[in-house]
């Protein structure tokens, strides 16, 4: 059973985080703020087959993403030196920045306990998090399944652009 810690909605503000980059650099929120959609990601682990599908599904259409005036980015708790590893091996070219505290994963609730078969874990409850230009939330998906997503998630923004 997963514990939903998600305690953010739609039309709440997006939590505002700076982080770094797998160079290192600071990314912020707030850097996009009156430009574009943001498209923030949650995942468990860099180079495991759910998160690389996951990862590998953003990049194939970061193209499509960028006509909608959207950015994707990747979270999870490994280092910057893991994300450029992660990032080169697989050709990869969403930012990935690095909450090795996990302090933005409990902001956005999405730092729990979860479930595989009989095991349970404690680790990022992976889920996406469609972030307009004005840092509303305006759509967000819990619990996400990899296939698929990146599609689902390019649709719903396409639908929130025509609704605007």
């Amino acid at each position: 059973m997963t514990e939903d810690k998600t305690h953010l909605k739609v039309g709440d503000d997006a939590p505002e985080f700076c982080l770094p980059d797998k160079e290192n650099k600071t990314v912020c929120l707030k850097d996009f703020r009156g430009k574009k959609h943001v498209i923030l990601y949650f995942y468990p682990m860099d180079n495991t087959p759910g998160c690389t599908t996951e990862a590998i599904g953003f990049t194939n259409i970061l193209p499509e993403f960028q006509k909608l005036d959207a950015t994707v980015i990747g979270i999870s708790p490994d280092s910057p030196k893991s994300h450029a590893k992660f990032a080169q091996k697989k050709n990869l070219k969403v930012t990935l920045l690095s909450d090795q505290e996990k302090k933005v994963s409990n902001q956005y609730g999405v730092w729990g306990k979860f479930a595989i078969k009989e095991n349970e874990f404690v680790g990022v409850i992976r889920s996406t998090f469609l972030i307009d230009p004005e840092g509303k939330i305006v759509h967000i998906w819990p619990k996400v399944n990899v296939v698929g997503h990146a599609e689902d998630v390019k649709n719903v923004l396409g639908e929130k652009l025509v609704m605007v």
